[in-house]
C-alpha cells in the first residue's frame, strides 16, 4: 500500500512537471493599468521562458486614474486585437490596438457617466459601469479599428444611488449583463437585445458585500463575498444563471480568509480562485458540473501572494494563474496543478500601488 501511494505521488509529480514545462513554453502577455491620478498608463508584461512575466512597456491612456484602489474587478478588458482601460479620474475609456511596434492608443471616449471602474466585452459590444453620481451602466460599439461609439439608449441605472458597484460582466452567451453591488448586497441583471441593455432586474446576494464574479463553463455564476472585510468571514457562492434568473447552488462557502474580492476560473472552469486582499492569500475551489463548490485546501490557503492581492487572470491553457498584488508592486505567478493546488513560480515587480485590472492574452 505504501509503495502504491509513493508510485502514484511520483507519477503526479512527473505529470505536474510536464504540464509546468508545457505552460512555461507558451508566451503570454499581461495587461494592467497604473490608475495614476497624474496620468494613467497601461502596463505590458511579457512572460519569460520560466513562465514569469517581466514589465516591458508602459503606454499612456491619455486619461487620468483615481490614484487609489478602485474597489472593483475588471478595470481592463480584451476583445480580439484590442485592449480597453477605464480612466476613473477623467471619466472616460481608452482603447488600444496591438501593432508590430507594440500597444497603440486608438481612442478615448466619455464613459457615459462618472468614475468608470469596470468594463466588459462580448463581440463588438463593450459595457462599462460608472460608480460616481447615482451610478449607471453604458454601452458602446467596438469598431474594426478598436474605436468606440456610444450606443444610444444603452444607459441604465443601478439598483440605487451610491450602491457601490464592483464589477460588470457579460454572461457566456452575451445576452445578459451582471453587476455586483457592495453597498446594497444586490446582484443586478440586465438582458441584452441587439446591443441594448434592458431594465435592471435586482436580486438579493446570498452573502454580504458581493464583489467579483466569473462564469464557469456551464454559465454558473460564481460570486465572491467580502462580508465587509470582516476577518476570516469571506466566502464564495454559486448560482444557476438561467435566463437571468439566479438559483442558489452553493451558498457562502467560506474561504477561511479575509476580504475575498476577486474571482477567476482556471483548469477550464474546473476550479475557481478568489484573492483575499485582507489575508495576502488565494483560495481555490473545485467547481462541480452542477455548480457546487468545495475548497481545494481545508484552511483556505491555496496560494500565498503577500500584500493585498486584487485582480487575477489565467493564460490561454488555463493552467497558469497570475495575481496582481499592488500594495507590494508585484504580479505573482502560480502553476495550476491537476488537483487544483497551486505551485508558485515567482513574482514580477513594477506594478503601481493603485494598479487595477489584469488580463492575459
Amino acid at each position: 500500500m505504501i509503495r502504491d501511494i509513493t508510485a502514484r505521488a511520483s507519477i503526479a509529480t512527473v505529470i505536474g512537471a510536464t504540464l509546468l514545462a508545457t505552460s512555461s513554453a507558451m508566451a503570454t502577455t499581461l495587461y494592467t493599468e497604473t490608475n495614476s491620478a497624474s496620468g494613467n498608463q497601461v502596463q505590458v508584461y511579457e512572460t519569460l521562458p520560466d513562465g514569469n512575466p517581466t514589465l516591458t512597456a508602459e503606454v499612456a491612456t491619455g486619461g487620468l486614474g483615481s490614484g487609489a484602489g478602485l474597489g472593483s474587478q475588471g478595470a481592463v478588458a480584451l476583445s480580439g486585437d484590442f485592449v480597453f482601460a477605464v480612466n476613473a479620474g477623467s471619466n472616460d475609456v481608452s482603447s488600444f490596438e496591438f501593432s508590430p511596434s507594440g500597444l497603440k492608443l486608438v481612442s478615448r471616449v466619455s464613459s457615459g457617466g462618472s468614475t468608470p471602474i469596470s468594463l466588459t466585452t462580448h463581440g463588438d459590444l463593450l459595457y462599462v459601469v460608472n460608480s460616481g453620481g447615482s451610478g449607471n451602466i453604458a454601452g458602446f460599439r467596438i469598431h474594426s479599428n478598436g474605436s468606440l461609439t456610444p450606443i444610444a439608449g444603452s444607459s441604465q441605472p443601478l439598483s440605487a444611488s451610491a450602491s457601490g458597484p464592483a464589477q460588470i460582466g457579460f454572461d457566456r452567451d452575451g445576452d445578459a449583463l451582471v453587476v455586483t453591488e457592495k453597498n446594497t448586497n444586490k446582484i443586478v441583471v440586465y438582458h441584452v437585445a441587439k446591443g441594448l441593455a434592458g431594465k435592471p432586474q435586482v436580486h438579493a446576494s446570498h452573502g454580504m458585500t458581493p464583489f467579483g464574479f466569473a462564469f464557469d463553463r456551464h454559465d454558473d455564476l460564481l460570486v465572491s463575498e467580502a462580508f465587509g472585510g470582516k476577518a476570516n468571514a469571506a466566502a464564495l457562492s454559486s448560482y444557476d444563471f438561467d435566463d437571468g434568473g439566479l438559483t442558489l447552488e452553493s451558498g457562502s462557502i467560506p474561504s477561511e480568509q479575509s476580504a475575498a474580492c476577486w474571482v477567476v476560473t482556471a483548469g477550464h472552469s474546473r476550479f475557481a480562485y478568489v484573492t483575499n486582499t485582507g489575508s495576502g492569500t488565494v483560495t481555490g475551489y473545485r467547481v462541480a458540473r452542477d455548480g457546487k463548490l468545495t475548497r481545494v485546501t481545508a484552511n483556505g490557503i491555496t496560494g500565498v501572494t503577500g500584500g493585498g492581492p486584487t485582480d487575477a487572470a489565467t493564460d490561454a491553457d488555463s493552467d497558469t494563474l497570475y495575481v496582481l498584488s499592488p500594495s507590494i508592486g508585484q504580479i505573482v505567478t502560480f502553476h495550476v496543478n491537476p488537483d487544483g493546488s497551486l505551485t508558485q513560480l515567482g513574482a514580477a515587480s513594477g506594478a503601481a500601488a493603485p494598479a487595477a485590472g489584469l488580463v492575459a492574452r
